[in-house]
């Protein structure tokens, strides 16, 4: 049992009292929850109420994360999807999940486990059984694995590891505007579990694909992606769609991997609202 915030346990509170459709929220490395603050808006104006708990020890603001990075290090993929599952056995309704990147993978591993009412998983991080590396991939995660005393770190992403993993499909001014605004350290571990999860017959990066309890998913790829490119989006759903709940994945033309941040973030946050919508109203 994970330990949540006075924070996360107020929203659990307040979407139990207001017994509203919940929305959860999982950020992935490099983000904190503050990413996914517009979403949110747009989410409650359209009647849903909205959770965002952070990685266990997660600090508040960005200032705050950059002051004392080494709160991010030694953080394993089953200990953050615990803590949101954690969160999320403690709602009267069964949420709706939405995860980006590293966050995508532990929104499936949470769809996996039964708890959620659909799941959009916005380019999702890899889990056991996906295959292909993409190169763009493997220089994406290069800042982190490229060094084996990382796995014990946190590691901040510099300007430039930012502009080719996230920021590719931005224009400069953006680029520097979502990396001074959003940027955080990440720890190291869940880069080594995941890249090494098809040799780890127990890695803790894997998905229960096959629980018939699973519910609707929708995997969301952008087409400019380096970090998680379409051949590991498209994988990951090549695995889902065994399931006997609707899958399906769609491409975003034109978006890299900032595109739930970026100036673009509104047309990917609709997209996840509808899948959402057009599901629930078929499961009612």
């Amino acid at each position: 049992m994970t330990v949540l915030t006075n924070h996360e346990q107020q929203e659990i509170d307040r979407a139990n009292t207001e017994g509203k459709q919940p929305v959860v929220f999982v950020h992935g490395l490099w983000l904190l929850t503050s990413s996914w603050d517009r979403w949110r808006q747009l989410f409650e104006e359209q009647g849903y109420t909205t959770l965002a708990p952070g990685w266990p020890d997660d600090p508040d603001t960005v200032e705050e994360a950059k002051h004392d990075p080494e709160v991010f290090a030694h953080k394993r993929i089953k200990q953050v999807t615990d803590h949101y599952i954690d969160a999320i056995r403690q709602l009267k309704r069964k949420p709706a999940v939405i995860g980006h990147s590293f966050g995508g993978l532990i929104a499936q591993m949470v769809a996996g486990e039964g708890v959620a009412a659909v799941t959009v998983a916005i380019d999702p991080a890899p889990f056991r059984g996906v295959l292909p590396l993409p190169l763009s991939a493997l220089k994406s995660s290069s800042a982190v694995l490229g060094n084996p005393l990382n796995y014990t770190r946190a590691v901040p992403l510099t300007y430039e590891q930012f502009r080719f993993a996230f920021a590719n499909a931005v224009d400069e001014s953006e680029a520097h505007e979502l990396y001074e605004t959003y940027s955080v350290p990440g720890s190291g571990v869940p880069l080594f579990q995941a890249a090494t999860a098809n040799l780890n017959p127990w890695t803790e990066a894997q998905v229960d694909t096959k629980n018939p309890e699973r519910g609707p998913l929708l995997i969301i790829s952008g087409e400019h992606d380096n970090t998680v490119p379409w051949a590991i989006a498209h994988a990951s759903y090549k695995q889902q769609e065994k399931n006997p709940a609707v899958t399906e994945i769609r491409e975003l033309p034109d978006r890299g991997h900032s595109l739930v941040i970026d100036h673009g973030w509104r047309e990917v946050a609709e997209t996840a609202l509808a899948f959402i919508a057009q599901q629930l109203k078929i499961g009612q």
